[in-house]
């Protein structure tokens, strides 16, 4: 049977898929183009299997607030390469999704990937799965963070690999947004040492007692050596205690104290952070080419 350019044009538009892909599904499926739209379906879905163990690092940091921002949702969504991360048709997803996210108030990346996306009808998961089909790469919605504030939110994008938002309890625009610049910065953990995880303090004293113990010192001056370096680590990564990077002879807790405020939430999300990234020996690459 021959396939009319028309129809492959209206199954491109319904799929997204490029056009030798339409066209071969619809010589496939004899121009039934309801059946092609199930074989790119299950094409997509196959590549995506493929991709899925392919380590995706690289990516963009996309952040939506409501008109009020009083509501704000902020995800990292993750690909291989940079080339991908400026791509249209990546960025364009990753706004769909966030926009989607914000819509619902979703605080789980299972919830978000259930979502049906508010602009084209199909699951943002269906969606990821056509959009690996069509670049060839991993691509992962990788966290989520969904604030809500009865005062205001901040929020700060440096470019897009750095995102930042925080709830304080007074609407402050500019507050707020300085004090999301000095997160970015800054890197915080927690908004103050209350909020600190018991682990992570744990482990810095078993660091902080090894290191104190090799000074040959007394058990009572190690002692009081840890503490002082707990309450000193304590100090560097609670947003409270951090100089405020504008003016670092004030500290943050100073400036909210300052404008009566409070901050009362806040996630910082880096593209890639903790991700173990692939390395490639493209000499060795090669040579294993040639010898295979």
């Amino acid at each position: 049977m021959a396939i009319s350019a028309s129809l492959v044009k209206e199954l491109r538009e319904r799929s997204g898929a490029g056009m030798m892909e339409c066209k071969k599904a619809l010589e496939s499926t004899n121009g039934d183009i309801e059946a092609a739209m199930d074989a790119l379906r299950t094409s997509g879905q196959a590549k995506a299997a493929k991709r899925a163990g392919k380590i995706a690092a690289e990516g963009v940091i996309v952040i939506r607030l409501d008109d009020q921002q009083k509501n704000a949702c902020m995800i990292e969504v993750n690909c291989e390469t940079d080339f991908v991360a400026r791509s249209e048709h990546f960025l364009e997803f990753a706004q769909t999704a966030v926009a989607c996210a914000l819509q619902a108030g979703v605080s789980s990346v299972d919830e978000l990937l259930n979502l049906s996306s508010c602009a084209v009808g199909k699951s943002i998961d269906q969606t990821r799965q056509e959009m690996i089909a069509k670049i060839g790469e991993n691509v992962q919605i990788r966290r989520i963070k969904f604030i809500h504030s009865d005062g205001f939110i901040g929020s700060y994008l440096h470019g897009q690999r750095i995102g930042v938002l925080i709830a304080i309890t007074k609407r402050e625009p500019e507050l707020a947004r300085d004090l999301a610049m000095h997160i970015a910065a800054a890197n915080p953990q927690a908004i103050d040492a209350s909020q600190v995880d018991s682990n992570l303090i744990n482990r810095e004293k078993e660091i902080f007692l090894a290191q104190s113990k090799e000074s040959g010192k007394p058990d009572n001056i190690v002692e009081k050596m840890v503490s002082g370096r707990i309450a000193k680590f304590l100090k560097e990564i609670c947003l409270i205690d951090q100089p405020f990077i504008k003016d670092t002879e004030k500290l943050v807790g100073d400036l909210l104290t300052q404008h009566q405020a409070q901050a009362t939430d806040f996630a910082r999300f880096e593209v890639g952070e903790g991700i173990e990234k692939e390395t490639q020996n493209f000499v060795e690459e090669v040579k294993a080419q040639l010898k295979g």
